[in-house]
Formats: C-alpha cells, sequence, structure tokens
C-alpha cells in the first residue's frame, strides 16, 4: 500500500509540478542503449528531482564510477542538493556505482549507521554492515 512505481522519461517525470515534494525515494537510471554518459545530466536536471522528493527524501542514481565524467556529474548533484548531501558507494569491480543524494536531514554518523545496519542484518539476510563501510561522502566540494 505504501509503494508506488512511475516509469517514466526522467526528465518530464521531475518536472511535473503536482510531484513537488511527493516522494520518498527516487530510483534514477540515466543511461541509454550506448551507455557513454547520462543523457540528462545538467544541474536543472537534479535541482528538479530535488524538488520532488518529500523532506527526508533521497535521490539514488547508478554511475559509472571510473568514467571521466563521474566528477562533474557529482558536482552538479552537490550543488542541486547540497556539498554535504551527497555520498556514493565504492564502485564495483566493473566501475559501477550508486551516488546517494538527500533533501532535509544531515546523514548519521558512522556509530548509527553501524548500529542500524546491525539491526537490518539481524531482521533481513542483507550484508547492511558491508554497505556502511563501502558508503563515504562525496570529497569533491564547492569550487
Amino acid at each position: 500500500d505504501r509503494l508506488t512505481i512511475v516509469q517514466e522519461d526522467a526528465g518530464t517525470f521531475v518536472s511535473k509540478l503536482e510531484y513537488m515534494n511527493r516522494f520518498n525515494v527516487i530510483c534514477v537510471d540515466l543511461y541509454d542503449q550506448e551507455a557513454a554518459s547520462p543523457v540528462l545530466d545538467d544541474e536543472g536536471f537534479y535541482r528538479d528531482c530535488h524538488q520532488v522528493l518529500c523532506h527526508g527524501g533521497v535521490m539514488t542514481m547508478n554511475l559509472f564510477g571510473r568514467s571521466s565524467s563521474f566528477a562533474s556529474t557529482v558536482k552538479r548533484i552537490q550543488f542541486a542538493f547540497g556539498f554535504d548531501r551527497v555520498a556514493a558507494f565504492k564502485p564495483t569491480r566493473e566501475g559501477n556505482t550508486v551516488v546517494l543524494a538527500w533533501k532535509g536531514f544531515d546523514l548519521p554518523g558512522r556509530d548509527v549507521l553501524i548500529e542500524r545496519s546491525e539491526a537490518i542484518e539481524a531482521r533481513y539476510d542483507l550484508p547492511a554492515k558491508k554497505w556502511v563501510n563501502f558508503l563515504s561522502p562525496c570529497s569533491y566540494s564547492e569550487p
């Protein structure tokens, strides 16, 4: 009852006024069939992503963490969400990484994240403590 899935063109989706401040989570995949770089990769798009999120909402985005465009994409996300509101998981062996950006809260400290990960692992068969170890704030900062 609490889950709504919307599959739509990302640019169209985040620009709709009726979606403003409506979603807790948005999962963004911006690669086309050629997978060369994100097809919507400008600060305006990321500002629109920020706008559709509720206070406390999170955007997840898959990027090629070893790509030359990774740093510039993360900077655009930081301009939209805030320089202290973006983190990334360590890239996989293949180079993919998940970037997180959030609205309206500070990322809890490592001790709190570890405590929460232990609670998740106690309830579900998931490697949550490993996720905490692979997550780090993006080190790019305002120029």
